[in-house]
This record gives structure tokens, sequence and C-alpha cells, in this order.
């Protein structure tokens, strides 16, 4: 009875998160005279890719996907490259102040990102980077979130695969690529998710350092794209611009996912 009863809550509460997802997906494949929030078989009757045909036409929807694409994965793969080689040195080197370092990088985790915006951009405008790529990169390479997950990873190392890889003649750069960074894969794969779908995700960041529509990215021209509605809303080809910019995040969180389990599989075999 008791399994009954957690399974129940467990399907419920997925239905729950799944079902209005699902709702999206189906209204942006519907015409404007079949939309009905309460007739769904209407729906799946009359499925057409009208509303996707439409939004591509009324706004640049590609050039705003590829600057989220790659605005999205340059940022992933710098911050997995700062704090994974950031988070190895704060674990395993030993070096003068380590300590003191890692806790002026802990402080900047309780600062508010707002706080920090317009100072932000002042550097940015200083370095003449605004309405640029970089300018949309660099601040998520580094973080502290980063630098802390992959020291807490790396600091549960045990010690004796160090002195082997020492006994074998591995040096500080071949321990941390062949050892720390494969036995780290799931560490990496959490902070890329969470990098990704951040970076995806930003909206006042490049609301504020950019200025032109070339480089907006998908969130900010999804908020024009609404804000272009006075009178009345055309839900269908909100819905389909809602959908191509949510597939990303939700793809990117099932491949990391299927890695994660992997890793956690295999682990569980050798043992």
């Amino acid at each position: 009875m008791k399994k009954f009863i957690n399974y129940s809550i467990l399907i419920g509460a997925t239905i729950t998160m799944i079902a209005p997802f699902l709702i999206m997906v189906l209204i942006s494949f519907s015409s404007e005279n079949q939309l009905s929030f309460t007739d769904i078989t209407g729906i799946v009757q009359h499925l057409t890719l009208k509303n996707y045909s439409h939004v591509n036409n009324t706004i640049p929807v590609s050039r705003y996907f590829f600057n989220s694409c790659l605005v999205s994965i340059l940022t992933t793969i710098g911050q997995i490259l700062v704090s994974t080689l950031a988070g190895y040195a704060f674990a395993r080197i030993k070096f003068k102040g380590r300590n003191f370092i890692f806790f002026l990088i802990l402080i900047t985790m309780f600062i508010p990102p707002q706080v920090n915006i317009i100072p932000l951009f002042f550097l940015m405008r200083e370095l003449h980077l605004v309405n640029t790529f970089p300018a949309l990169i660099l601040p998520g390479v580094f973080g502290g979130f980063g630098i802390f997950l992959m020291r807490q990873h790396f600091l549960s190392f045990p010690k004796e695969l160090e002195d082997a890889s020492i006994i074998d003649g591995c040096n500080k750069l071949q321990m941390f690529f062949k050892i720390a960074v494969p036995l780290a894969l799931p560490a990496i794969a959490t902070l890329g998710i969470f990098t990704f779908i951040t970076s995806w995700n930003s909206f006042i960041w490049p609301l504020i350092i950019t200025n032109s529509q070339n480089m907006m990215t998908l969130p900010l021209g999804l908020a024009v794209f609404k804000g272009s509605y006075r009178e009345i809303i055309e839900w269908g080809d909100l819905l389909a611009c809602s959908v191509i910019c949510t597939l990303p995040t939700i793809l990117i969180f099932l491949a990391g996912q299927k890695l994660i389990m992997n890793d956690m599989l295999k682990g569980g075999v050798k043992e």
C-alpha cells in the first residue's frame, strides 16, 4: 500500500510537470482557427507547421538560435576548462595562499548577480566589447560555483591514485588529463548542464550588453516577439517560438543525464 501511494504521488507530480510542456507543443502545431486550450483532440487531428514558418518569416529566429547556441556552447566549454583546472589546483596542488584565494572565490558566490551588472557593463565598455560575442560569453566563463564544485569532487580522489601515477612517471599535467578528468566526468557533465542551461536562459545581461538585432539571443528575441503584439496575441506563433527556445535545454539535460547514469552504473558493476 505504501508503494502504491508513493508511486501515485510520483506519477501525479510527473504528469503535472510534463502536461504544460506537452500542451505547449501541441498548440504550437495548431492553426489559429483551431486553437483551443480545452479541445486538445481537435489540435491533434489538425497538426500544421504554419506557426513555425510564420515565426521564421516574422523574426530572424535562425539568427537568434545561432547566437544562443554559440554563446552557450562557448560559455560551457570555457567554464568547464577554467573550473576543472582551477578546482584541481585548489584540491591537489599545494601552494602559498591557496586557502585564502579559494576563500575569496567563495565570497563571490554570495554576491547577487544584479550587483555586478553595472560594473561589468562599464568594464566591457572600456574594453570596447559592448554588443560583441566576447561580452556575452566571458562573464559566464568565470564563476565561483564551478570551481567549488570541481574542487570538492577532486578532493574525494584517493591519494593512492596520485602515488601510483607518480611511480609510473606521470607529471602533474599527465595526472590531470589521464586520471583526474576521466574520473571527474560525472561532475563535469553536471557543471556543463548547469552552465549551458543558465547561459541559454540568460535574459538580463544580453538585454543590457547588446544593442542590435543581429546580436540578440533567443530568449531576448522571444521577448521582443511577444512585445510586438498590441491587441491580439497569436498563441500558436508565440508557443512555437517557446518550443524552439526550450528544446535545446531539454536535449542537453537528457544527454548529460545519460552520461552521468552510465558512469554510475559502471561504478556499481566494478564494485
